[in-house]
């Protein structure tokens, strides 16, 4: 397999200032999420889907769509609920009475931008639809294949507190989600300015566009060419093997508490997520830094934890530094 020729200075100087322009647009109105924002950012331009997890209230719908309005793309949001159908989603065929004849109407997954809002609100045949979609960038409609505007991405979001109605989303769905993004409060001063900023609506800061989907898959294309040295990607199989085999790093203890650890879907997109994290520095290549800086979100929601850890109310955030505490790092 040919390698991709590495990025000019021109085409990496390009990408960040695209990363640039869309984080200072998106903190325009997204104030004290930096993590949430940038992990937008990441899997926009590491072409995966994002679960967004927070409590109400905390701007991950607003985030959204400003990332859409920011990029120009089309952008649907589908309000998943427990009577939802996966026809709601991917679209029906409609009966014409007056030619006899059928058309397609297609469903919101027709988009560059799919909020999945509340997505573990839907039944396991929506999450089906939704599943395909993810994974294939297509879906069946009206016994043919279709495939989806590119960029396509899932923003996903979910209440971790709430849970009456809620149905768990399957293992192999959530691990199609390169990044789980936990949501947190703001700091005070975070949230004097949202509170300063929001009692004047006349006054409330404006998404404008700065990027195309087009420029989204330009950046890709650099992206393609980032290098991981063989010494990046070994401490990336070590974290990931250590997840799966604590004992292997010295951490025998954590074996009781990890149910399952994560799969090579993590590895590659972690590789992938640190690539973009470099490209936001203008780098055409990964440092262990990168690696370490999207680990949580990598893992956190592919490390399944044992009935002992949850009744000893460990959270997968503990068991992650501690691995990333005794891996070596190159």
């Amino acid at each position: 397999m040919s390698t991709p020729p590495p990025p000019t200075a021109a085409e990496l100087a390009q990408t960040a200032e695209l990363l640039a322009r869309l984080r200072t647009e998106l903190e325009r109105v997204i104030v004290g999420q930096p993590q949430l924002v940038e992990g937008l950012l990441i899997g926009l331009v590491a072409d995966g889907h994002v679960l967004l997890e927070g409590l109400p209230g905390l701007a991950k719908t607003l985030a959204v769509e400003s990332l859409a309005k920011a990029i120009g793309g089309r952008f649907s949001r589908v309000q998943f609920t427990p009577d939802l159908l996966p026809a709601d989603l991917v679209g029906t065929q409609v009966f014409h009475p007056g030619t006899g004849e059928w058309s397609v109407r297609e469903g919101p997954v027709f988009a560059n931008f799919l909020l999945a809002d509340e997505i573990n609100r839907a039944p396991a045949k929506v999450q089906s639809a939704l599943l395909e979609a993810m994974q294939e960038r297509q879906v069946s409609l009206a016994g043919e294949t279709r495939k989806l505007p590119e960029p396509f991405l899932v923003l996903a979001t979910q209440n971790p507190v709430d849970q009456e109605g809620t149905y768990a989303l399957p293992e192999a769905q959530v691990d199609r989600f390169m990044l789980k993004v936990v949501v947190r409060y703001p700091d005070r001063d975070a949230e004097r300015e949202i509170v300063e900023r929001m009692a004047r609506p006349s006054q409330r800061p404006v998404i404008e566009q700065v990027g195309t989907p087009e420029a989204v898959l330009d950046a890709r294309r650099v992206l393609e060419a980032v290098r991981v040295e063989p010494q990046a990607l070994d401490y990336v199989l070590d974290l990931v093997r250590a997840t799966r085999e604590p004992g292997l790093v010295g951490l025998d203890a954590l074996s009781p508490l990890i149910e399952l650890g994560a799969s090579p879907r993590a590895s590659i997109a972690w590789s992938q997520a640190a690539r973009a994290r470099a490209l936001f520095e203008g780098r055409d290549y990964v440092t262990p830094l990168d690696i370490k800086a999207v680990g949580y979100e990598i893992l956190r929601h592919r490390v399944v934890l044992s009935y002992e850890a949850e009744a000893q109310d460990v959270r997968a955030e503990d068991l992650l530094q501690q691995l990333f505490d005794h891996v070596p790092v190159p």
